[in-house]
């Protein structure tokens, strides 16, 4: 039997002091396969994004600590390879979108510059950068490309620039594409349209995606398994149907019953109760 895409043993992070340290991840296990769309889902603090920065150890040491575990990549140890072949792996093959693109992106830079960078940095061997980068705009439905180059942050909705991010990552060609909370600063509409272009773009190019998000109600058409992470701990996982369908962790049924439904009479979303939980 082959060895996993990406492997995670029992990984623990932690912060804060060494005598009453704060549990980010508490020993988590999982892998992912080629190809495969895994979602993990999660509450903000549960430890979703600090186990997706800990993918290619960008989480700076301290005030974090790396107390357990292991993170294969391809057969690699990603905690203990040296830090210059490490960022031969960052960008080129395992790339991030970020939920805060206004964040994300340099405000003093061009938009297509910092695509630019990205694509010389990652792949020396391209001759026409310029092209590239009007095909990668153009591939996240970016229109008139060839004239947006030369356009800021700024001057793009949180829309586009997130479909700018996008394009970055994809630039590079990554093996495996981390979205972490890739909507959160969008409204619903540009929300759906994002998911639909990560969709398309992953069907297209046979990507493998790790998608982070605290929201189920974007996993249903998207992941083909999910985790639920709860206070650092993975407490339930398995294919996204299967855990929409029967949900057997009393958190994962509060998260679900969370996700507002069409005509649905309550004026409030339900409020996670967790007492009882763990």
């Amino acid at each position: 039997m082959s060895a996993p895409f990406l492997h995670v043993e029992n990984l623990g992070i932690q912060f804060g002091p060494t005598d009453n340290p704060l549990k980010a991840v508490d020993g988590i296990s999982f892998d992912l396969a080629a190809g495969e769309t895994l979602a993990v889902v999660g509450e903000s603090g549960s430890g979703k994004s600090v186990t997706a920065l800990a993918l290619t150890r960008l989480l700076a040491t301290p005030p974090a600590r790396y107390v357990s575990g292991k993170i294969e990549f391809e057969g690699r140890n990603m905690l203990t390879i040296p830090e210059d072949e490490l960022r031969k792996v960052r960008g080129k093959q395992i790339a991030y979108i970020f939920q805060e693109p206004s964040s994300s992106l340099n405000p003093v830079f061009t938009i297509g510059f910092q695509i630019q960078e990205a694509i010389e940095l990652h792949r020396p061997e391209v001759r026409d950068v310029r092209g590239e980068i009007v095909c990668a705009l153009e591939r996240v439905g970016i229109r008139q490309p060839a004239e947006r180059l030369g356009d800021y942050p700024h001057q793009l909705s949180g829309g586009m620039q997130q479909r700018v991010m996008i394009a970055m990552a994809l630039a590079c060609q990554p093996k495996l594409l981390v979205a972490d909370e890739p909507t959160t600063a969008l409204d619903v509409t540009i929300q759906k349209q994002i998911m639909d272009l990560l969709k398309e773009l992953k069907q297209t190019s046979n990507m493998t995606v790790l998608l982070i998000t605290h929201n189920f109600g974007l996993v249903a058409d998207f992941a083909d398994r999910v985790l639920v992470m709860f206070r650092g701990r993975i407490v339930e996982s398995g294919p996204t149907a299967e855990v929409l369908r029967n949900p057997q962790h009393p958190y994962t049924r509060a998260l679900i019953e969370c996700v507002p439904k069409l005509g649905q009479k309550q004026r409030r979303l339900k409020v996670i109760d967790y007492a009882g939980i763990e």
